[in-house]
């Protein structure tokens, strides 16, 4: 079996969930993102371990991953993020797949599609989507009333909740601070358009990870974490920042990226290493091996600059990672040997690697959860 893996910890997604759940009312939901394969970290054994722990709701970004998860036995709600076609339409109602819907067009084709199959009593559940400010899907707060009338006056469509998502809910600029507030205004609207329709606008939900750890006042009826989940702060809403508002919200990293040393090579001063020469050996050295690249999610970006740890101890990435190796420096002295353990990314509080999936996020100029994602299906993911 390839020695390029991520161990997964149950143990520290039951951590953050659970700290979730002490930051939100007793009568607060919880809707989390499972989509991309949940971050990376496996969406089918991670959907089974937070329905174990209770979870409301999950959220995919396609059908396909709702039917990936029915087809392996998950029984929890299933809340759909983005817009499917037509095609999927009676997929949604077979596999009981609930989805966000806007615009009148799509709600009456939806609704067309469930008269072909549902008996004349039965009504299938959505979400109206909102676009408070984020410029992606769903109507405008001033559209909703009608939206909502078109919903409740369909012939096999229910009125399940209203949701929405923030733009800048993970900045503490005062530019994203006031933006998050005019979108959570602008939310609030929405609903008021509901009701004067004299319509019941169900569950509310606004909040992503930002919203669940920094804005109580968006959590409405459920909030939709994703990045916390997994064990990572959403951008700028660090775990200092909220400690300077008096918040103790702590998260461990729940992915593991390892792999092994499979050779360790000696080098003369002058002799280069990976493609284009990119990096000469000033003196003797030694070169160690490692079967990891950037198929396997470990970016060509992240060297120059990139660490991997070896028996406690951080070896740079020399030359250009390759899209199925890359090579670190060992020095002269090293005592570094073949198929000894080498950490690229973990929890630094259990793992032994003393950086996690965020610092090689501020290595390549991204966020954790791109670095997370990119992590490929050929790597095994194995549950602890």
């Amino acid at each position: 079996m390839r020695c390029t893996k991520a161990i997964i910890s149950r143990e520290n997604l039951e951590f953050n969930y659970k700290n979730i759940k002490k930051i939100v009312s007793q009568d607060t939901k919880i809707c989390v993102a499972v989509k991309a394969d949940a971050y990376g970290h496996g969406a089918v054994e991670t959907a089974r371990e937070l329905e174990k722990l209770g979870v409301d709701y999950l959220a995919v970004a396609s059908f396909e991953e709702g039917l990936e998860l029915r087809e392996n036995g998950i029984k929890a709600s299933i809340l759909l993020l983005s817009l499917c076609t037509p095609e999927d339409f009676i997929n949604l109602f077979k596999y009981e797949i609930t989805p966000l819907v806007f615009g009148k067009e799509f709600i009456s084709l939806l609704d067309a599609c469930a008269k072909s199959y549902f008996s004349c009593n039965e009504r299938f559940s959505v979400y109206l989507a909102v676009d408070t400010g984020m410029g992606r899907i769903g109507c405008f707060p001033e559209d909703c009333g009608e939206e909502a009338k078109l919903i409740s006056e369909s012939s096999h469509l229910k009125l399940e909740g209203m949701a929405t998502h923030m733009a800048l809910s993970d900045s503490v600029s005062c530019e994203g601070i006031s933006y998050t507030k005019q979108q959570g205004e602008a939310f609030k609207k929405a609903v008021e358009n509901v009701k004067k329709m004299g319509l019941n606008p169900g569950i509310l939900s606004a909040g992503s990870s930002a919203c669940a750890i920094n804005w109580p006042d968006l959590h409405f009826d459920m909030v939709r974490p994703g990045i916390i989940v997994y064990g990572y702060y959403p951008d700028e809403i660090t775990r200092d920042y909220l400690l300077s508002k008096n918040v103790d919200f702590q998260l461990k990293p729940v992915m593991t990226f390892q792999t092994k040393v499979v050779a360790v090579r000696h080098f003369k001063k002058g002799m280069s290493v990976s493609y284009g020469r990119t990096w000469i050996c000033e003196k003797d050295t030694c070169i160690g091996v490692l079967p990891v690249g950037y198929a396997d999610g470990l970016l060509r970006r992240f060297s120059p600059g990139l660490k991997i740890f070896v028996n406690g101890k951080a070896y740079p990435v020399v030359g250009r990672i390759c899209m199925d190796q890359c090579m670190i420096d060992l020095g002269d002295d090293s005592d570094v040997k073949p198929f000894d353990d080498a950490l690229i990314f973990g929890d630094p509080s259990s793992t032994g690697c003393m950086q996690t999936a965020e610092d090689l996020a501020l290595l390549g100029k991204t966020i954790s959860y791109e670095v997370l994602t990119c992590v490929s299906k050929r790597v095994k993911r194995f549950w602890q």
